[in-house]
């Protein structure tokens, strides 16, 4: 709503104009804006409204065109009105008749006249809050003499009788006072609809509002996670430290004793030497024959013990220290935590090989083995990522390799998957670090496809046939009266259930025979349709 003075200029109200946005401003600090319009246009096309930065468009004639707010003159925002009889003293009353501001001396002369006597005439304080019925007449911009007492339906806007006889010619309009509670209603209808989007609005604003408090305090919350996630982080690295530290003393110390006591027994060895070969040398250069015959035997057994000793020739430890930081250390506190002390080295002459079929594969079947990584000691490494490989190459076909598929298990084994194209005998290398490791190289035989039995396992050929005198089997037995396949008890049967192809007598086993020939093979076909 309008406020009692100008929003820009702060100064009492001249010509005030409505703005499209409700917002009303002073016609010269309307004027005084900058444009929006496009550049060198003489007049804008825009201005943007200084309370609420939205952009408003102007009327083709500019802000004169825009609707004045006479409701911002009516409340006392303008400069003190003067004395419409004497133009010399403050208005201070209103004559409701004939509608004059008139001063308190013009007042009581209003009222001596015979003519305007009767009139009506109130505090101009009191009826400034008063509908614009009650209130002083509102003149024609263009007819500044004529009241606005018109209203043109068509063009929407009240006009004076001139306006009417002039530009408004053969419009259909009305007294105000006729359409006024037409267009009242209907703006009373916007103000309804208008005032449900208002309380939607202000219920959605609470919710923002709510909205926004609880989007605080969650924030909050949330960063009171933080800090105590990050003091709890912090502390279980620091503890992780601490570990690390004090594992890295430990090993130190550890590596420290055992290259001292290797350094003892090593110098006590060097003196008990030293001393057997100075004592020796002194014998063999100043001694008398009859005198090395005598010590001859307990010197020979000196230093034939000191021969026998058995000591390292390099130092027991190394210097091989490493830090992981990418390595899983568990759990610290309640946290994962990362970064550990690697101080096993891998010896590839101590990885082993295991698998039962290490030796043996089928054509065209997957089957590998598993390489186990030790250390220098003989124990797990417990972790991967060595440098592994693997060559698989036929031995007699040059040309002709497979190639492994290696996965690292993360606990110091690593599985080999291959399938060999072709049968025959290969040579399987396995390299850690660029070494051989235990039983590298070895042999593989790579049998042809497995051959699957195409007889039946059955007791003999009578009982598999229902005692059909033309049913053969492998096994090269035979009946009197003519049968051709075997029976329980006589010549040729093996003795136990067998296969009526080959005379396997293991059920799960490969075919020994061949492609079968014609003959044979409709014998066996038989055999088993029989």
């Amino acid at each position: 709503s309008s406020g009692p003075r100008c929003p820009v200029c702060d100064e009492p109200w001249v010509s005030p104009r409505l703005l499209p946005c409700l917002h009303s401003l002073c016609a010269p600090c309307l004027r005084r804006l900058g444009p929006l319009g496009e550049p060198g246009r003489a007049v804008a096309r825009s201005v943007l409204c200084p309370v609420c930065d939205a952009e408003v468009a102007l009327p083709p004639g500019g802000v004169g065109q825009l609707t004045p707010d006479y409701l911002a003159l009516s409340r006392g925002g303008a400069a003190a009105a003067g004395c419409d009889l004497c133009a010399d003293g403050a208005a201070a009353r209103r004559c409701l008749t004939c509608g004059a501001d008139l001063c308190l001396f013009c007042c009581q002369a209003h009222r001596r006249q015979k003519k305007t006597a009767s009139h009506a005439v109130a505090e101009l304080e009191n009826i400034r809050d008063c509908s614009q019925q009650a209130g002083k007449p509102l003149f024609c911009p263009t007819h500044p003499t004529e009241e606005l007492r018109l209203f043109c339906e068509q063009c929407d806007q009240p006009v004076c009788q001139d306006c009417v006889l002039d530009r408004h010619r053969q419009h259909p309009y009305d007294f105000t006072s006729n359409v006024i509670h037409r267009h009242g209603d209907a703006l009373r209808e916007l103000l309804k609809t208008t005032q449900q989007h208002t309380g939607a609005l202000e219920t959605v604003m609470s919710q923002i509002d709510d909205m926004g408090s609880a989007v605080r305090s969650r924030a909050e919350a949330v960063a009171t996670e933080i800090s105590l996630f990050a003091s709890g982080y912090v502390k279980a690295i620091e503890e992780h430290r601490d570990r690390l530290l004090k594992q890295l003393r430990d090993l130190k110390a550890q590596k420290e004793n055992l290259l001292h006591l290797q350094k003892a027994q090593v110098q006590q060895l060097l003196l008990d030497m030293r001393t057997g070969v100075e004592f020796t040398e002194r014998l063999l250069t100043s001694g008398s024959d009859l005198e090395i015959l005598i010590t001859k035997g307990v010197v020979a057994s000196r230093l034939a013990k000191l021969n026998s000793v058995a000591y390292n020739t390099h130092a027991t430890v190394d210097d091989r220290i490493q830090f992981s930081p990418h390595e899983r250390a568990g759990q610290c506190c309640g946290y994962e935590v990362f970064g550990a002390i690697l101080n096993k080295v891998i010896d590839p002459a101590r990885c082993t090989l295991h698998g039962e079929d290490l030796h043996s594969a089928r054509q065209n079947q997957l089957t590998g083995f598993t390489l186990l990584c030790k250390d220098t000691t003989g124990e797990q490494m417990g972790r991967g990522g060595e440098a592994v490989q693997i060559f698989i190459t036929h031995k007699e076909k040059r040309d002709c390799s497979v190639k492994p598929t290696v996965c690292d298990n993360g606990d110091g084994t690593y599985h080999v998957s291959y399938s060999p194209e072709e049968p025959g005998l290969y040579a399987v290398c396995v390299y850690v670090k660029g070494q051989h490791v235990q039983g590298s190289p070895f042999t593989l035989m790579v049998k042809s496809k497995f051959r699957e039995h195409r007889g039946v396992f059955h007791c003999c050929a009578f009982c598999s046939s229902g005692g059909q005198k033309a049913a053969r089997c492998a096994c090269g037995g035979t009946m009197p009266g003519g049968y051709q396949g075997c029976g329980h008890g006589h010549k040729g049967h093996p003795g136990c259930p067998h296969w009526s192809c080959c005379g396997q007598v293991k059920e799960s086993s490969e075919c020994l025979r061949g492609p079968p020939s014609d003959n044979l093979q409709r014998s066996s076909l038989r055999t088993v349709v029989l």
